[in-house]
């Protein structure tokens, strides 16, 4: 019996009729960075643009290809803008929704600096996209597909002037893992993950949009949401970081968890509870005393997602108290 919990995904179980999907209207690309990219080039002309010192470093390859300036900001424990940063003209700021869970601070954050606003909502695909704000997803991030990504510019869209990709060659780690486990994929998806660097802007694969649009999304939000609850009512009192209530969020990427015990990941991961971190270029960029760099390192993302109960995070929880 497969009792790992969390990691890459395999094949998402298909519904007769998705539901709940709510991109319909996004411009559907082949990958989440592309998704920027694709943003960037409809804005054209780039002054700068501020992006976070906690983020992955993929994001930055779309800045490398077009060629735009940008400078890092800090974060304050809050997971939000240590300053405001006045912008001037041409300036763009870059905003992640940091474990889908900052969904009423980019409101704010819109409020504040409208179309100067561009939000990557890599860890958020479920929040709604907010009429006028600039946002770029990664639906991979959050169920079982082999590539593409979504892009909300605020300017006229050009996808139908696009080609469509083609994803036949990057789906093999989602059958390897959903008949034989984690394992047996995880090379193919270390492999897929290297295909995706690079690639030029196209359309979504019909593959994966077919893919994307079959999911049940009601019962994945749903799913995330109780997972997340379970988690948050015994690890409330002992998680550091700030969780807010779960009315200013559609559906989590995973359970946030700063804790001291920096020995926990290795923990759960020896017993087959495979937690991320976000993200390990970070240790490169900060200093041992910066927020973003404590953030990397004590930080452990416990998976809340679809593919799991309560019994599943009943286990996490046990393993956690011990």
């Amino acid at each position: 019996m497969n009792t790992a919990i969390g990691g890459y995904f395999e094949l998402e179980p298909a519904a007769r009729e998705g539901r709940g999907y709510p991109h319909q209207a996004a411009a559907h690309l082949n990958t989440g960075r592309n998704a920027l990219e694709y943003i960037f080039a409809i804005l054209g002309p780039i002054r700068k643009v501020y992006i976070p010192y906690f983020t992955c470093d993929v994001v930055l390859e779309p800045f490398e290809k077009q060629g735009v300036p940008y400078e890092r900001y800090r974060l304050n424990w809050g997971l939000e803008l240590s300053a405001p940063l006045p912008l001037a003209d041409g300036e763009y700021l870059l905003y992640t929704n940091y474990y889908g869970i900052k969904d009423t601070y980019i409101q704010e954050l819109y409020a504040r600096y409208g179309n100067r606003l561009i939000v990557d909502n890599a860890q958020a695909l479920l929040m709604p996209p907010i009429p006028g704000c600039m946002m770029a997803y990664s639906p991979r991030k959050f169920v079982g597909i082999p590539d593409g990504g979504l892009a909300y510019p605020n300017r006229e869209e050009k996808v139908a002037a696009l080609a469509a990709d083609a994803s036949a060659d990057r789906m093999e780690h989602l059958y390897l893992r959903k008949q034989y486990g984690p394992q047996a994929g995880y090379a193919a998806f270390k492999a897929n993950s290297k295909k995706l660097a690079g690639q030029p802007v196209l359309q979504m694969s019909p593959e994966t949009r077919k893919m994307l649009t079959g999911i049940d999304f009601e019962a994945v939000k749903g799913i995330r949401r109780a997972n997340f609850s379970r988690l948050h009512a015994v690890l409330a009192r002992s998680n550091r970081l700030n969780i807010p209530d779960m009315s200013a969020f559609a559906a989590p990427l995973v359970y946030p968890y700063y804790t001291d015990d920096t020995a926990l990941k290795s923990q759960l991961i020896s017993e087959q509870v495979f937690v991320a971190t976000y993200w390990p270029n970070v240790f490169d960029w900060c200093q041992p005393g910066d927020e973003e760099y404590k953030l990397a390192e004590h930080v452990v993302c416990l998976p809340i997602d679809q593919r799991y109960n309560g019994e599943d995070m009943d286990r996490i929880l046990s393993l956690i108290q011990g």
